[in-house]
This record gives C-alpha cells, structure tokens and sequence, in this order.
C-alpha cells in the first residue's frame, strides 16, 4: 500500500518561501498523477497545483506564479516551492498521488479526484 509522507511547513512571514517535499513509499513508478492541495480552518480543501510525472504540470490560479510543482523520479519525491508567500497561503498542506492515473491534467485539482493522502504538514505566513 502507498504511503504519502509531507514535510518542509513552518512559519514564514510574507514575502517569505518554504519549500515542501512529499516522499512516496511503497511503489515506484514513472507515471503518477500527484498533487499539493491544502485547506485552512473552517474551508473546504482546495488544489494548489498537479503533475503528471510524464509531463505536465497545472496550478491554481490563486498561485500562479508564485509556486512551482516538481517531482524527483529518484528519490520518489513530490516538491512544492513556494514563494512570495501570503497571508492566505496559510493552511495545512496535504499531498496526493494516483499511481495508475486515467488522467492527469487540471481536472485533478479536485481532491475527491485522489484517494491517497498524506498527514499534512501545517505552513503558516504572518504579515
């Protein structure tokens, strides 16, 4: 069974950057489909940006420009850079991975779109 492990939150000031790392275990494959989404106190869960690790990557537009998705085939990681960082970037951020995916493109911003997850690692940006 896949595993998801986040890392790399903390708290940062505007302006600021963090970059998050999601480790997969278990499986090890060329062609996910993978995600960062996030979700702050009282909101729904929302999709930050997807890859396809074949080609293809697709964001939201509150943070275009401003993060970047990236995997590591090697090492099996899932990166999300994120820079000038705001106020409403705060959230606990989860990754997701389909490892046999029908699809990958940004009709996958929709979380219920995954069914594997990870814990969470909590960024939090102070103005």
């Amino acid at each position: 069974q896949v595993q998801l492990q986040e890392s790399g939150g903390g708290s940062v000031q505007a302006g600021g950057s963090l970059r998050l790392s999601c480790v997969v275990f278990g499986y090890s494959s060329r062609n996910y489909c993978m995600g960062w989404f996030r979700q702050a106190p009282g909101k729904e869960r929302e999709g930050v940006a997807i890859i396809y690790t074949a080609g293809g990557t697709y964001y939201a537009d509150s943070v275009k420009g401003r993060f970047t998705i990236s995997h590591d085939n090697a090492k099996n990681t899932l990166y999300l850079q994120m820079n000038s960082l705001k106020p409403e970037d705060t959230a606990m951020y989860y990754c997701a991975a389909d490892l046999f995916p029908w699809t990958c493109s940004d009709a996958r911003l929709n979380p219920a779109s995954f069914n594997s997850w990870g814990q969470g690692t909590q960024v939090t940006v102070s103005s």
